[in-house]
């Protein structure tokens, strides 16, 4: 069964209106995941939910075990991933409560495992366009349809965290052309791709990161200001995207490892086989 993939960030701990709900607990080869999966129907899709900080935000944006994460939306049988999140501006036109799609990212982490391929095997992902175009398509249409500010387009900073940014970075982050920053969509982006599970971000602007002459530095204060709006607004985005989209369609990020594995077959050992069986199996006999 193919399903919808929703992972929720801060403020987005639960996906609302779904019906014949269960929840499953998983635990890959990677790990345990952040949280249970539910599962269940919405708009008449079967989906799957998973809170990345678990309820509560008990997982740090270094601690969340992103493999595992993305690992058990692919054993579950998803195809696409809409990521929700929040985020600092580094755009003076890209103010808190309007929503941006990126269509890029930048990575600034170092603690983070954003590979399933560590060890026994090599393989070379595509990561040029790291969102699904298709997919990026249909959001746009679900954030007009839910009457929201948004901005199709534009590039992600990811940093490690927790800590928000000193504002020498955050100028330097502008300078490099960025727009957005936030701690955790470019890891689940890389796996997705690895996974062959189209892969969307929804980021939800909170603040001006420090940078801004006129709002001071960031704070936990600024952001919860405009959490629960964001949050309401961030889940009327959900329901309409998953009205829109389907799960059975074909798209090329399904086929994303085709030619990318270059450990010669006979070289990769049987643990690792196993272990990888749901991502290479199709092309490794």
């Amino acid at each position: 069964m193919k399903r919808l993939g929703v992972i929720g960030g801060t403020g987005v701990y639960n996906l609302e209106g779904i019906k014949e709900k269960k929840e499953v607990e998983l635990d890959t080869p990677f790990g345990r995941p952040s949280s249970q999966y539910i599962l269940g129907k919405l708009s008449g899709k079967e989906v799957v939910f998973l809170p990345r900080h678990d309820i509560g935000h008990k997982n740090s944006p270094s601690s969340i075990n992103y493999q595992a994460n993305i690992y058990g939306m692919k054993e579950l049988g998803v195809t696409k991933i809409l990521s929700v999140s929040v985020c600092g501006s580094l755009n003076e036109k890209m103010k808190p409560l309007d929503f941006v799609i990126p269509d890029q990212f930048i990575d600034r982490t170092t603690k983070r495992k954003n590979t399933f391929f560590e060890k026994g095997i090599v393989a070379h992902a595509a990561l040029a366009h790291p969102v699904c175009s298709s997919l990026a398509k249909s959001l746009e249409r679900a954030v007009k349809s839910a009457g929201l500010n948004y901005h199709f387009g534009g590039t992600y900073l990811n940093m490690e965290g927790p800590q928000f940014s000193t504002k020498a970075e955050s100028n330097l982050y502008r300078n490099w052309g960025a727009d957005i920053i936030g701690m955790t969509n470019f890891s689940e982006a890389r796996l997705a791709r690895e996974a062959e599970i189209c892969y969307v971000s929804l980021s939800a602007v909170t603040d001006f990161d420090c940078w801004h002459p006129d709002f001071g530095e960031v704070s936990i204060e600024i952001i919860i200001k405009y959490l629960q709006k964001n949050s309401q607004n961030s889940k009327k985005v959900i329901k309409e995207f998953i009205a829109l989209e389907d799960p059975e369609e074909k798209c090329s990020c399904h086929q994303a490892l085709k030619n990318t594995i270059v450990t010669r077959p006979e070289a990769i050992s049987e643990e690792v086989r196993k272990k990888l069986n749901l991502l290479i199996g199709k092309y490794i006999k």
